[in-house]
């Protein structure tokens, strides 16, 4: 599988749900390897969460709070 291809399939899952089994194997695994996330420490992020700028009360050092 050429380079091209092979970025496809990484990028592209339309592209990737149409290469057979033979052509799958053929595509080595993303060099940033696997992310997965369990439950847990999805609900610790912050993302799309409500932030503000505020002071923090132990040491007056500008930081962020999010609800």
């Amino acid at each position: 599988m050429n380079t091209p291809d092979v970025i496809r399939a990484w990028t592209d899952p339309a592209y990737r749900a149409t290469l057979s089994a033979a052509e799958l194997a053929e595509v080595p695994d993303h060099p940033s390897g696997v992310i997965e996330l369990s439950d847990a420490d999805l609900a610790s992020v912050a993302g799309g969460a409500m932030c503000s700028k505020t002071t923090y009360s132990t040491n007056n050092t500008l930081g962020w709070r999010c609800l």
